[in-house]
């Protein structure tokens, strides 16, 4: 077990949610919310922020209900520098933690990896630009 602890998180600023209505569901977040289109990569996808947030929302397919009733995808750790990603993933294993995906970087500008939680949550630590400046 390592003792020595990354830079710490930024906090979690980022949640990714099944839904089986996309329309609706971007109409809640962005039109009564307020949340605003970053980024729609295909129509099954669009990622929503606040400002110093980000929300994906993924269409579920139909008769897939997640792992039992859960709706959550996964829940994100933004990381401040592009390189922590790696520190991190570094301590994580170096801890016992499983991995399901190592540090990638992604055409957007983000860097993350996965894991899993004790309970099988998968969670996502990522550096992730444009919301790292709006939290400093």
């Amino acid at each position: 077990m390592s003792d020595r602890r990354p830079a710490p998180t930024a906090g979690l600023r980022h949640v990714a949610l099944f839904v089986t209505d996309l329309a609706a569901a971007e109409h809640f977040y962005c039109d009564l919310l307020g949340m605003a289109v970053e980024w729609r990569p295909d129509p099954d996808n669009v990622y929503l922020s606040g400002g110093n947030d980000n929300l994906a929302l993924h269409r579920m397919a139909e008769g897939h209900r997640g792992d039992g009733d859960q709706r959550l995808d996964h829940i994100g750790y933004i990381l401040n520098r592009a390189e922590d990603v790696t520190e991190w993933h570094d301590f994580m294993l170096a801890n016992g933690v499983t991995i399901r995906q190592g540090p990638k970087s992604h055409r957007d500008g983000t860097r993350s990896f996965y894991c899993y939680d004790p309970d099988g949550n998968l969670v996502q630590l990522i550096h992730h630009p444009g919301l790292v400046g709006s939290l400093n």
